[in-house]
């Protein structure tokens, strides 16, 4: 998928070859939502995800740099009786932002969802952050009166 900018983005699925890059993007995300920097760790979660199949990983270059990335992670619906996905990660570097990065990690994840014969794809952000709530609506998302609600143990 290339999305048309000065310089072409374009998404693929993630592989071994990319780890050391998404890595390092990782870290950043993490950081991004309070986390203290752990680039071994970040390195770690994310070659166990793709080596079990624990997860999908779209990462995005724009021109030859790695510029972000989303990750997928497979659920399934009852009521559905069907797989859906969760978008749970995306990050777009700071350097590559308001370039149609984001966008085009959307439009790829959403194609691999309808793809894999999903009934839907979902993901939760925060009320405040609006750059991404503004993204996600004018992708074609909806947002709904859903309340998430967690219980964590760590």
């Amino acid at each position: 998928m290339t999305v048309g900018t000065r310089t072409a983005t374009t998404i693929s699925r993630a592989g071994p070859a990319d780890l050391d890059a998404l890595a390092a993007l990782f870290d950043a995300y993490r950081q991004f939502y309070g986390q203290a920097p752990d680039l071994p760790r970040a390195r770690q979660w994310l070659r166990e995800r793709l080596r079990f199949g624990e997860s999908v990983v779209l990462v995005a270059r724009h021109g030859p740099a790695v510029a972000g990335f989303v990750q997928l992670y497979p659920m399934f619906s009852s009521v559905r009786t069907s797989r859906t996905w969760i978008l749970n990660d995306l990050y777009v570097d700071a350097a590559t932002r308001r370039m149609g990065v984001a966008r085009a990690l959307l439009d790829a994840a959403a194609t691999f969802a309808r793809e894999d014969g999903a009934a839907g794809i979902s993901l939760e952000t925060t009320r405040d952050n609006a750059a991404a709530r503004a993204l996600y609506r004018d992708a074609g998302w909806r947002e709904d009166a859903t309340r998430w609600y967690s219980l964590s143990f760590a």
